[in-house]
């Protein structure tokens, strides 16, 4: 399995300050001046969308050495936003996700994974980055899953911490502050939690909470002793890269926390509390084939827990 090095990006200076042009109004400039080849003029090669194969497994590469921004710096984060057909929720995620990370002194680059979006996402996101290099887009042809969208971005970071949060705006952006505390503060990974005390979930009906409780429950056998988290099917959470440095993960599926629970380097956790909302807008992607790729995860780790007893 060859590995990709360590970045493909160049490191962003934080645009704290500077006078932000709406999405909207780039993707719109773009679309009337796009004749004359607008997207392309000052563009580096390594801000095109990038388009790699499919691959079944896939390692994630380490860090490619110092990622300081500043003397104040505390080092780089990279937070990986899978995209379907998003364009209704894509510009104001953005521009809450820098409204909380601005103030930090910490690094930031925001990676766009879509899939195929027919509704504008891309041109949305693509806009974006015109006007703030921190922002990234990334384009899978003829390749689905989330997993495999969340891995596509971190291999093409050398961030020191990688994150991942849903693009539909149930994740709150306010949250990664206290997320990224967590991690500061020692924590190998740090999980948005649905199910901790302080925590509800808006607009689910009993039957879905208990699906979810139930699905939740069936992961006990995998967590490791002393690492067992309330909520480990969240798709909210922020991990150190030298904890899944070279790991191979399944690219397949909608769920890939609980297999960085198992699989990754993962010797202490921390849950946050958070308020999972509504869909701003949009169709949710849940259905069966979610639950399929789900309990197909679950029979790869048990085969790995019972012919593999020492991965954990």
């Amino acid at each position: 399995m060859g590995r990709i090095p360590g970045s493909l990006f160049s490191t962003a200076t934080n645009t704290q300050g500077s006078r932000r042009i709406p999405c909207a109004a780039q993707h719109r400039l773009s679309t009337l001046l796009k004749r004359s080849d607008y997207r392309n003029l000052g563009r580096p090669f390594t801000r095109q969308h990038l388009v790699h194969p499919a691959h079944p497994k896939a390692a994630i590469p380490k860090s490619g050495g110092s990622v300081m921004q500043s003397n104040d710096s505390v080092g780089k984060f990279a937070l990986a936003i899978p995209t379907l057909n998003e364009g209704g929720n894509i510009e104001p995620l953005i521009d809450r996700i820098r409204t909380a990370l601005d103030p930090l002194p910490i690094a930031y680059e925001l990676i766009v994974v879509d899939d195929g979006s027919t509704d504008g996402t891309r041109e949305i996101v693509s806009a974006c980055a015109d006007s703030d290099p921190r922002i990234k887009l990334l384009v899978r042809k003829n390749q689905k899953g989330l997993a495999g969208a969340v891995i596509h971005g971190w291999r093409h970071t050398d961030a020191d911490f990688l994150g991942v949060m849903d693009a539909d705006l149930q994740h709150p952006p306010e949250v990664l502050p206290a997320l990224l505390r967590a991690i500061q503060q020692g924590n190998d990974i740090a999980i948005g939690s649905r199910y901790t005390k302080a925590t509800r979930v808006d607009g689910w009906g009993p039957l879905r909470q208990w699906v979810s409780r139930l699905s939740t429950w069936a992961t006990l056998p995998f967590q490791k002793n002393g690492v067992r988290v309330k909520d480990p099917m969240s798709g909210f959470f922020i991990v150190r890269r030298e904890c899944v440095d070279g790991i191979e993960f399944q690219t397949q599926g909608f769920k890939i926390l609980l297999e960085v629970l198992v699989r990754g380097k993962i010797h202490s956790a921390a849950e946050v509390p958070f308020l999972f909302g509504l869909r701003h807008a949009g169709k949710s992607k849940a259905d069966v084939k979610v639950a399929f790729h789900y309990f197909s995860l679950l029979g790869k780790l048990s085969r790995d827990l019972i012919f593999k007893p020492g991965h954990q």
